[in-house]
């Protein structure tokens, strides 16, 4: 007892000697039109929430409230989503969110090379803060961790750098960066995308994939980056320089994510997401509407914190002929009027609008949308702000589809308020039946 004791005072102690860096610069160009306009962190997902509030959530149930953020590719809104939502850290209690965008301080020609020299190029102000251990975290995935339960295991196998690891099959491993590892969890080579992945120890079925977190002593990590800075040939990236550094000198350790994640229910596998494709975020943003979801966001100990606008409630009022309409698994936000039409597996964000006789289905539909009477959308994504005119049919052929809209292979339509304005201009009239 007393073991586990000294255990629980360690793992929550460990996070008010870290401070949290989240990688929040890229760009996600498999998202498509998704990040035209926005980074992939700054994306909406799950009816309420932007994909970087599951990591930023992570770190405050975990305990670390001092968090950096690297922005640079159109930050824009994802700056305006955190000054918004994420401003309740209170910094006389040495608690905070520092924003860190693309300041060309090497020179004035120079933005961030990599993920390795963004940390690097803010090293003096991570200085300042005088962490101990040094968290690397990616913004752009969904998923559920207690950090401190890494940081606990990083500590007691006395690493220099752990390394965040999800066990995937084997068959699908060639997606990832993979880890391999002896029986002591030492990586002892790290392969990106290969051809016939490394199994797990005793699980030849199996593989471990990087999740893009990882955890360093400071001091470790200060060395680390002075180094790669001085190497020319370096593309600056932790997971195609630094971490490859680090296992080729035997210093890196992988963590299983099953140690620290934080399940919907025992009766399901650890939820870690890449939503890096219309096809996976349409796929995760379906799973939400299923009875029994692999990502629990209702679960009140472990809230996904974010900023939502102030909206009256959703409302469901019958159509022009007075009759009502049907939702089943369906989410719908604050703001959002629905007449009289029929919804299933569909996901509305806040101030969706949807006149009478339409029929979706697994849709997707971000803010602001305006859905015409008479519509029908089947697996589609709507992108923020667009307005679909009466009768418009979209998901159910896919040759019009294909010329009209962005059509994945798989059938999910991508639609946004620039391709409406295309077809609108070469049209009079939308297709109708």
């Amino acid at each position: 007892m007393r073991e586990i004791a000294d255990k629980l005072f360690l793992a929550s102690h460990l996070p008010k000697r870290t401070i949290a860096i989240v990688l929040a610069g890229g760009r996600g160009s498999r998202l498509m039109h998704l990040t035209e306009i926005r980074a992939k962190p700054a994306v909406f997902f799950g009816g309420k929430f932007r994909i970087i509030d599951f990591a930023l959530s992570n770190c405050i149930n975990s305990g670390i409230r001092r968090i950096g953020i690297v922005t640079q590719y159109r930050a824009h809104s994802l700056l305006r989503h955190l000054q918004r939502g994420w401003s309740f850290l209170r910094g006389e209690h040495n608690e905070f969110i520092d924003l860190m965008p693309a300041q060309q301080q090497l020179d004035e020609t120079t933005w961030y090379r990599g993920t390795a020299d963004a940390v690097m190029q803010n090293m003096g102000v991570i200085r300042s803060y005088r962490p101990e251990f040094i968290l690397i975290l990616a913004g752009d995935h969904v998923y559920k961790m207690d950090y401190s339960m890494m940081l606990l295991d990083h500590v007691e196998m006395r690493s220099r750098c752990t390394v965040a690891c999800v066990e995937v099959p084997r068959h699908e491993a060639s997606a990832f960066g993979v880890m391999d590892i002896d029986r002591e969890r030492n990586i002892i080579d790290f392969l990106e995308k290969p051809a016939d992945p490394p199994a797990m120890p005793n699980n030849p079925h199996t593989s471990l994939a990087s999740m893009g977190i990882y955890v360093f002593n400071a001091d470790y990590l200060f060395q680390l980056l002075e180094e790669d800075n001085k190497n020319e040939t370096s593309s600056h990236d932790f997971g195609r320089d630094i971490i490859p550094r680090v296992v080729k000198d035997g210093n890196a350790k992988a963590h299983l994510f099953h140690m620290s994640c934080v399940p919907s229910s025992n009766e399901v596998p650890p939820y870690w997401r890449d939503v890096g494709t219309v096809d996976s975020f349409w796929a995760a943003n379906m799973d939400l509407t299923s009875n029994m979801p692999h990502l629990n966001i209702y679960d009140e100990e472990w809230p996904i914190w974010t900023y939502q606008e102030q909206r009256p409630p959703a409302k469901f009022v019958p159509d022009q002929n007075g009759m009502h309409g049907i939702a089943a698994n369906t989410m719908v936000s604050g703001g959002c009027i629905v007449c009289g039409s029929q919804l299933s597996n569909t996901i509305l964000f806040s101030k969706v609008r949807i006149q009478s006789f339409c029929n979706i289905d697994q849709a997707v539909i971000l803010p602001a949308c305006e859905i015409g009477s008479h519509c029908r959308l089947r697996k589609v994504v709507i992108d923020r702000g667009c307005v679909i005119r009466d009768g418009l049919v979209i998901g159910e052929d896919p040759e019009l589809d294909g010329r009209r809209f962005y059509r994945t292979e798989s059938g999910v339509v991508l639609v946004t308020q620039e391709m409406l304005s295309r077809l609108y201009q070469t049209t009079h009239q939308p297709q109708t039946e």
